[in-house]
């Protein structure tokens, strides 16, 4: 912290405000290739982001050299003398927030026989299929944030994560599953590496399937897909002012299913996006961006929404250990009614390719099936070869047949299954 009160010092001579980031980290990371571990690497980082205000223009430098602080901050003065005046209505100051970590497991260290372990179980659970491993990774990571201002801020936080994954295959069919916490008790790498091989063995021969409409059932890690592109980003406040979002104007009227609701919470247990404050030092609170299928509001940080007249809602995050603060969300979860899908015949679908083409600013979409099946009476029938889902990702949520009831941590999502109805599958 004296490095940081040394920086905000220097900073308030040059600029009328000043904050600075600071991120350490430390990880081990270890891969397999089929069967045997061939890379592992532990590494160190530590990052420094300084920004400063003056006049309502904005600089912001970083650099992953501490030492180097004054080159650092000396860079964001010359880049906010470089940028455009805006309204800016100042930094927060500090407020009553708990201290305690969100997400963080003591237990958990960076160490390689716990990669090398976590590798293992995967391996053990894989065995249960006759496939091959092509691929696995295990990481571990600590790491330590500090966010200080001119007014008076200083918070830090420490967190943990663990992120698992293994690719398998047979004949032509693949198979991949991941996993990832805050919490290493909440892995299970034996479940991660026997359902990736699942995936492979049960895809397996199979058979096209008929262009038309059909109850489509999506797994938490497809519909996070589509969710993040297609939909999300209509949610950003920035875009809604600059004409980049279908749901500009739309506040108030109902824009999904009346059965759903989509929820920003940033105080979640299991969540990896979990915070008592953003990137800015503005304290979080639960964000209802859609109740009941009505739009209620946007997602804002300090400067958008000091530019257009609203108040942030604690949603400014960092991209990367170096970026600068922008728009974003915690943890985004779906609510809405909860039942057993597949009772009745539905394509199950897995995963999908191509969700990055989506059109963020109409919710289109066209995406390829991976590991999709045909199901019934709670069971798949038969994998379905090749095939595309074509649709609107708005009109895919105005009338859905259920979620299931559990709920699955995808980044920044935390999701269950959605049953969707009448959605068009083309057959290839």
């Amino acid at each position: 912290m004296g490095l940081v009160e040394r920086i905000i010092a220097a900073g308030e001579r040059k600029a009328d405000e000043v904050e600075v980031y600071c991120m350490r980290g430390t990880s081990v990371t270890a891969r397999l290739q089929k069967r045997e571990v061939h890379y592992a690497s532990g590494s160190r980082h530590c990052s420094l982001s300084v920004r400063v205000i003056s006049g309502g223009s904005i600089g912001t430098s970083s650099t992953s050299n501490p030492e180097d602080w004054e080159g650092c901050l000396d860079a964001a003065v010359q880049s906010a003398r470089l940028a455009s005046a805006q309204p800016w209505g100042g930094l927060p100051g500090p407020a009553g927030l708990d201290p305690a970590p969100l997400n963080f497991d003591p237990g958990l260290t960076p160490d390689p026989n716990t990669a090398r372990g976590l590798l293992g179980e995967m391996l053990d659970g894989a065995s249960v299929h006759p496939v091959e491993v092509t691929s696995g990774s295990a990481e571990l990571s600590v790491y330590s944030i500090s966010l200080s201002n001119s007014h008076g801020l200083s918070y830090s936080t420490v967190g943990s994560l663990a992120s698992i994954g293994m690719e398998t295959i047979i004949d032509q069919s693949t198979g991949y599953e991941f996993d990832n916490a805050w919490r290493l008790a909440d892995l299970d790498p034996r479940s991660v590496g026997e359902k990736a091989a699942s995936l492979a063995a049960s895809s397996r021969g199979g058979s096209g399937i008929e262009t038309g409409d059909y109850e489509v059932v999506l797994s938490p890690l497809a519909l996070a897909q589509l969710l993040g592109v297609a939909l999300v980003p209509g949610l950003n406040g920035r875009n809604v002012h600059a004409g980049r979002s279908r749901l500009a104007g739309q506040e108030g009227r109902q824009v999904i299913d009346r059965s759903l609701s989509i929820i920003d919470d940033p105080w979640h247990p299991r969540g990896l996006g979990s915070t008592w404050w953003d990137a800015e030092g503005t304290p979080t609170g639960e964000l209802v961006f859609i109740r009941d299928g009505t739009l209620e509001q946007f997602a804002y940080d300090l400067k958008t929404a000091f530019r257009y007249g609203k108040e942030s809602t604690g949603s400014a995050v960092r991209s990367g250990s170096a970026g600068g603060p922008s728009i974003g969300t915690h943890n985004i979860r779906l609510e809405g009614p909860r039942t057993a899908l597949l009772d009745d015949p539905a394509v199950y679908v897995h995963d999908i390719v191509g969700a990055h083409t989506a059109n963020p600013l109409t919710g289109d979409f066209s995406v390829e099936l991976t590991n999709a099946f045909l199901a019934r009476g709670g069971s798949f029938e038969r994998p379905v070869r090749k095939a595309l889902l074509s649709g609107n990702v708005f009109s895919m949520l105005a009338d859905i047949g259920g979620l299931g009831k559990e709920e699955r941590v995808i980044g920044s999502f935390i999701l269950p299954e959605i049953q969707l109805k009448r959605q068009r599958i083309i057959g290839t």
